[in-house]
């Protein structure tokens, strides 16, 4: 039998409040009675991500400077779930239009992940996109500066190979949208 290893929230007191992310404090108590105290809990919306392909056999890259990291990433598609969003797979089609200006006839869900399970309390649902087909340019959110790189599958497997990819989570989307397409092996 396995033991209860969940803790009990004593009290939580909200720390910082923004569009985008919430910081808290929670004082906690574990099962052998410890009181942890702070523990900062970050939340943030949920997320999307698609290994998106065109009908013609492209996938889907982008370009965006990474401030944090004071970086330039090569990522895939993806953002932030909206409170208008219906579904996790509208988010993804909303954001794939938005972000590159396709549209794609079909969405597979690939899983969901966690960047850190000890204190974020979203996850990113991945996807894999097919069938996309130009509908427009572009509408970038504000702050947002995206250039758009096509690639083929086997492009995309020899970028996952170089380690090209410095996004935690849109390579586990990768890996995954490649093993289910039969391009790489997982053992």
């Amino acid at each position: 039998m396995e033991r209860n290893m969940k803790w009990k929230t004593i009290s939580s007191k909200q720390i910082f409040t923004e569009t985008w992310m919430n910081i808290r404090a929670d004082t906690c108590e574990r099962p052998d009675g410890t009181i942890v105290s702070p523990y900062y809990v970050y939340n943030f919306p949920d997320w999307v991500t698609a290994v998106a392909i065109t009908k013609d056999g492209q996938v889907i890259l982008e370009r965006q400077y990474r401030h944090a990291l004071g970086e330039t990433d090569l990522e895939i598609p993806g953002g932030c779930v909206d409170r208008s969003d219906p579904s996790y797979e509208a988010a993804i089609a909303r954001e794939l239009r938005e972000e590159t200006g396709y549209v794609f006839e079909k969405f597979e869900y690939l899983g969901k992940t966690s960047a850190n399970p000890s204190t974020n309390t979203n996850l990113m649902h991945m996807f894999l996109a097919t069938g996309g087909e130009k509908a427009g340019k572009q509408e970038l959110d504000e702050g947002e500066d995206i250039e758009l790189l096509f690639v083929t599958l086997d492009e995309l497997v020899q970028f996952v190979k170089e380690r090209k990819f410095i996004q935690a989570m849109h390579m586990v989307a990768i890996h995954l949208a490649l093993e289910k397409l039969g391009r790489l092996q997982l053992k």
